[in-house]
């Protein structure tokens, strides 16, 4: 990740800053929602979700169901929104809990599977496309654990888009839910974006293709997708300020 990327974000950061004094205002609270709706959507395709981004507006903020689509669909949207308002309630903290993230998964995923919701898994899972291996069940509480540690301590040294790239990477690479952890690593990176006074992104899902061969690279080499973040932070950072101005 160039220190010219980390520094471009930062001068588009105060930026977005100034707009502060608007947070409580009417036209806040819709960019506020705009971004609800727009990180279920982009995420939840990412993982084959068929909501559109238009249907999915429909289903978390009137309620509606859409027709010929999967009601696992739909409890996705309405989870992962839900999920979206849970990280805003823990933006002031300075550290992230690991109870936190399995509550975070279990709003998510409760209405999908609930013996299964907030639970590591107890099964071996494997990524279709991916030759890397996941860690077996067993390991998990303590990768987890150590998990938490890293976070805590990247947080003090690390540039905040760095810490939320590296742990997006390192969740994935755990894997600790049976389903969802993809879901969960980017709520999570947009957790530590906004806890370290940013804004949130969000990967379109036309660059899923870039997103998945950089995380796959990864586990070698982790520029690229180091880079790749970096660069839809930036670009969700424009998105923003176009929306005020």
């Amino acid at each position: 990740m160039t220190n010219s990327l980390l520094t471009e974000i930062d001068t588009l950061q105060k930026k977005i800053n100034s707009f502060r004094a608007l947070e409580s205002s009417a036209a806040f609270n819709r960019v506020k929602g705009y971004y609800r709706v727009g990180l279920t959507y982009s995420s939840n395709v990412l993982e084959g979700n068929s909501l559109t981004e238009s249907e999915t507006k429909i289903v978390i903020e009137e309620g509606l169901t859409i027709g010929g689509k999967p009601l696992r669909d739909h409890f996705e949207a309405i989870g992962h929104s839900e999920a979206v308002d849970f990280i805003y309630t823990l933006t002031k903290q300075k550290d992230i809990m690991e109870s936190e993230i399995k509550h975070l998964h279990e709003i998510f995923h409760h209405r999908i599977a609930k013996e299964k919701a907030g639970k590591y898994r107890t099964e071996k899972v494997c990524i279709t496309g991916s030759k890397y291996l996941f860690p077996a069940p067993e390991k998990i509480q303590r990768l987890m654990t150590v998990f938490i540690q890293k976070l805590s301590l990247s947080k003090q040294e690390k540039h905040p888009v760095e810490v939320a790239a590296l742990a997006h990477k390192e969740f994935v690479f755990i894997h600790p839910f049976i389903d969802g952890s993809g879901g969960v690593a980017r709520l999570l990176m947009n957790l530590i974006l906004l806890q370290g006074g940013y804004h949130v992104a969000i990967i379109p899902p036309v660059l899923r293709s870039e997103y998945a061969q950089t995380l796959e690279k990864a586990h070698t080499d982790d520029t690229d997708f180091m880079e790749f973040i970096a660069r839809v932070i930036r670009e969700s950072q424009k998105d923003y300020l176009r929306l005020f101005k």
